[in-house]
């Protein structure tokens, strides 16, 4: 019983101190990211359909890559996310509509995608690690960045505190 105690009392200090960690190095990442106001109107997903960008209604904007690791594990957190709010995804240097589509298919994921397969859109942002996301404002008024991993309660939260 001993033992099990200390293990446990390891592990929650383990879990504290990455997630520490994390939010140190989003917010220092953070810091080189594109701070104006929502500039996305409209645009083609690679489903063929025009995503507009509704008012009055906070907005996820999350930058993320089939190749990278750590976006593969955010993405049900996205994909849940997508559920209860407005979010736009940002496939960035993936492949063509097609192998994204693929990606999507294989993990049963149904965000909305925009396919930035030259970078454009993730130049225009400053985007310089994946995934990088960004929530706005009822105003679509930037509120939050985060770059790197970011749970489903932390991304929950702060788009409820965006939306109020």
């Amino acid at each position: 019983m001993k033992k099990i105690i200390h293990y446990t009392k390891e592990i929650i200090f383990i879990i504290v101190t990455v997630t520490i960690m994390t939010n140190v190095m989003s917010l220092y990442k953070s810091q080189s990211l594109t701070q104006t106001p929502l500039n996305i109107h409209s645009i083609k997903l690679i489903d063929g359909s025009v995503y507009k960008v509704r008012s009055n209604k906070p907005l996820l904007v999350h930058f993320w890559a089939t190749w990278c690791p750590v976006c593969k594990l955010e993405a049900s957190n996205i994909a849940f996310l997508s559920k209860h709010f407005e979010v736009l995804t940002i496939a960035v240097k993936s492949g063509d509509d097609a192998k994204v589509r693929n990606f999507l298919q294989e993990h049963n994921y149904n965000f909305k995608v925009f396919n930035d397969s030259n970078a454009a859109l993730a130049s225009k942002f400053h985007i310089t690690g994946f995934p990088t996301t960004f929530i706005y404002n009822k105003e679509h008024k930037l509120a939050f960045t985060d770059v790197g991993y970011s749970s489903t309660l932390t991304l929950y939260l702060k788009m409820l505190w965006a939306g109020r």
